[in-house]
């Protein structure tokens, strides 16, 4: 038999479904033999529900029953911050690989795990590997800022001279950087194992195999190295026999969070898809961010909307554990003061072509209290009123927002921490008790208009979360 590599990446909130975790588990399983290595590409401790509530530690349940063989690190693995994700990284079974991240100019994580690569023997073969985050890891999750992270080509380029020195017989880079091609085209390996972006990938980019799993836990790449070179496969988890202990410590894990009691019920569905995420003005959005006003009495609440989790719609019979699963992040909820002129610019903001990460031109926030008109043509806000009025560049208006958006300067630059004023707890606590007390009958209202947008670049569907 020749060796093997199965690679999964970005499980993130498929522990919220204790079934699909659990066909994960067992696909592993089922495919595994003495010639194969298990590789994780990161953010594979959350974010979700059970990450929320365990800060991460409901992972240890899928590693200590996969034992992977090397595992990287992805941004969402800072959500609880540093301090959390050591503790899961000490007490999982597998090495952990990030070349390209330090702390106070050592190697991050290394007491407790970390390593920029390894060698894994599998029945003889000797399998070299190097692992790397996004390089703009920080900006994306404020929660990893006590971590540097470097350029990824030059680290990589330094642990695969390192390791061709072990005489390895293969070299795979495992990486959370999302698009792989310019690291392929920089460095010589034979598999470049891929995460961050959701969409599955196999490409061949000079000579190297490069490789993506997909997201949310539904699918498991096979890579095999019979042949002159390797070749992938992915394998849906759907007919995959369930993994009854990781199922069980799971369902457990949910039943102990008191989350699982119904609060309201969604005659009609509410979508969740990537639209409704991420297209600006949708029934979702104006839900999360209804919730955020008034909970706080703001003038003004807005949530980009990135960090929405696609998911199955909100219908019939809706509970926490639900709703905490559209927005799963243990951030406070904060209202900030400024002046007209520093709502303008953040209003102007929530068209979200700037931001990190290089989003597409469509992506766009969400907003209560207000309304804007964007003109995507030009590139400009049209138009910004408060309470029917515009906004009056002299006036003082409160923002809520989450700790997130008030803590990185990457989305809204204008919120700032020294403008906060009042904290409301935890920001999915308000949407929980927004929907208890007023329902889940949230409709458009044409508080977001887009008329020069191009809708046609658009994605239509987001399967399997759109209806």
């Amino acid at each position: 038999m020749a060796l093997r590599v199965l690679h999964y990446a970005d499980i993130e909130a498929a522990y919220d479904d204790p079934e699909r975790i659990g066909r994960l588990a067992g696909l592993v399983d089922e495919l595994r033999d003495g010639e194969t290595l298990v590789c994780g590409g990161g953010d594979n401790t959350g974010p979700g529900v059970l990450s929320v509530v365990t800060e991460g530690r409901q992972s240890l349940e899928f590693f200590r029953t996969v034992e992977p063989d090397a595992e990287t690190l992805g941004n969402h693995d800072f959500d609880h911050g540093v301090d959390a994700l050591l503790s899961v990284v000490a007490d999982a079974p597998q090495p952990w690989l990030c070349a390209n991240a330090t702390r106070d100019g050592d190697q991050f994580g290394a007491a407790q795990g970390v390593d920029p690569w390894t060698v894994v023997d599998a029945d003889g073969t000797a399998v070299g590997l190097v692992g790397v985050a996004h390089p703009e890891t920080a900006e994306i999750n404020p929660n990893a800022a006590p971590v540097t992270f470097s350029d990824p080509l030059p680290a990589v380029r330094d642990g695969l001279a390192a390791l061709r020195d072990r005489d390895v017989d293969h070299t795979v880079v495992v990486s959370h950087c999302g698009n792989d091609t310019a690291l392929a085209r920089a460095v010589d390996a034979d598999l470049i194992l891929g995460g961050h972006d959701h969409e599955r990938r196999v490409d061949r980019v000079d000579g190297t195999l490069v490789c993506r799993p997909g997201g949310t836990g539904r699918s498991l790449l096979e890579v095999s190295f019979d042949g002159d070179r390797p070749t992938a496969t992915h394998h849906s988890v759907d007919d995959a026999s369930v993994d009854p202990d990781v199922a069980e410590a799971i369902h457990d894990r949910m039943d102990a969070t008191g989350l699982t009691d119904t609060v309201a019920t969604a005659d009609d569905p509410i979508v969740c898809d990537i639209r409704a995420c991420k297209r600006g003005e949708s029934r979702l959005g104006n839900l999360v961010v209804d919730a955020y006003r008034w909970q706080s009495g703001a003038d003004v609440a807005l949530n980009s909307g990135g960090g929405f989790r696609r998911r199955p719609p909100l219908s019939g019979e809706v509970t926490a554990f639900d709703l905490v699963g559209v927005t799963p992040y243990a951030a406070d909820l904060l209202t900030v003061a400024l002046d007209g002129a520093a709502l303008t610019e953040t209003l102007g903001h929530l068209a979200l072509e700037s931001a990190p990460d290089d989003l597409p031109r469509w992506h766009f926030g969400h907003v209560s209290g207000a309304r804007v008109v964007w003109d995507d043509a030009a590139e400009r806000l049209r138009e910004a009123r408060v309470g029917g009025d515009p906004v009056d560049p002299d006036a003082t208006y409160t923002l809520a927002a989450t700790e997130f958006f008030v803590a990185s300067d990457e989305l809204f630059p204008a919120l700032e921490p020294d403008d906060v004023v009042e904290r409301h707890g935890r920001q999915y606590d308000a949407l929980v008790e927004y929907v208890r007390e007023r329902g889940l009958d949230h409709e458009l209202d044409e508080r977001i208009r887009q008329p020069t947008l191009d809708d046609a670049a658009v994605p239509d569907r987001d399967w399997p979360h759109s209806p």
